[in-house]
């Protein structure tokens, strides 16, 4: 979750124009990230994919991903809390400031993505027949559902535009509202659920994989406990029953007494978990 002051900044302001280019910039590179690494968890198109590249010992390769799988990690965690923030913007004007969280959080993607070491042992290898054709349709359906949530809850807010535009024009963003648009009838979380199957479905699945696999998992599982915790204190009683109600990830039907409602409050930026 990650809420800017509805301000509102004097129109066609010098300010605003910097602030809109900066965010359109950020916004360019944040979406080409997003398609590298596409191919890069899927071994298409790119140079340099999770299971392409040079290799090394085994032990440097666990430390490398570990390491870049840690930085990732505590960057999202930290830079998305509400008292970083509070902080931050004293440094970084409001409008910027989602802009600013994307910028760092695509930059340490681009590494991810650039530094990665390979582990090539093969721990499973579905062959080309009718289970590896659904496997990777899955992994296509994983990433089109994180795509289609974010527009669910605003994606251009989701990722500073919407902020940096308001800021030229001088308007205000309305607050947050607590509502379920679609997926998030079903599940709480379906930006991360959708990561979660892009990231598993590989027909055929190395050790480097799994380590990225199960490493990611691990930090949604510790994004969702942190983000709603910060859900909670935004929306109070209305999410505590939302929670209660809809699961977090696997979209089994609701829970007996459960009436509904949701959020559109703004998660943390996606363009890995």
């Amino acid at each position: 979750m990650n809420e800017s002051p509805r301000t509102s900044a004097p129109r066609s302001s010098a300010g605003g124009i910097v602030a809109a280019l900066y965010g359109g910039v950020v916004y360019a590179f944040f979406f080409v990230t997003f398609l590298y690494a596409i191919g890069f968890v899927g071994n298409l198109w790119v140079p340099k994919s999770v299971d392409t590249g040079a290799t090394v010992p085994l032990r440097e390769a666990l430390a490398m991903n570990v390491a870049l799988l840690t930085l990732f990690a505590l960057q999202h965690s930290i830079m998305a809390r509400p008292v970083f923030k509070r902080w931050w913007t004293r440094i970084v004007p409001h409008a910027v400031e989602r802009s600013t969280y994307v910028l760092f959080a695509s930059a340490i993607l681009a590494l991810l993505c650039w530094q990665w070491r390979p582990i090539t042992d093969v721990v499973w290898d579905l062959g080309d027949g009718l289970a590896a054709q659904i496997v990777g349709a899955l992994f296509w359906v994983g990433w089109a559902t994180v795509l289609a949530s974010t527009f669910l809850i605003n994606h251009f807010e989701l990722f500073g535009v919407r902020q940096v535009f308001a800021r030229l024009t001088g308007r205000a963003i309305p607050p947050p509202v607590f509502r379920t648009p679609l997926f998030y009838r079903h599940v709480r979380h379906p930006i991360y659920l959708g990561f979660m199957i892009a990231f598993w479905a590989a027909p055929i699945m190395t050790a480097g994989h799994l380590m990225f696999a199960v490493g990611t998992t691990m930090y949604i599982l510790l994004g969702i406990f942190l983000e709603e915790r910060d859900l909670i204190d935004a929306f109070g009683e209305q999410y505590r029953r939302y929670r209660a109600q809809v699961r977090m990830l696997v979209p089994l039907p609701k829970r007996r007494g459960a009436e509904g409602g949701g959020t559109v409050a703004r998660p943390r930026p996606v363009t890995t978990p």
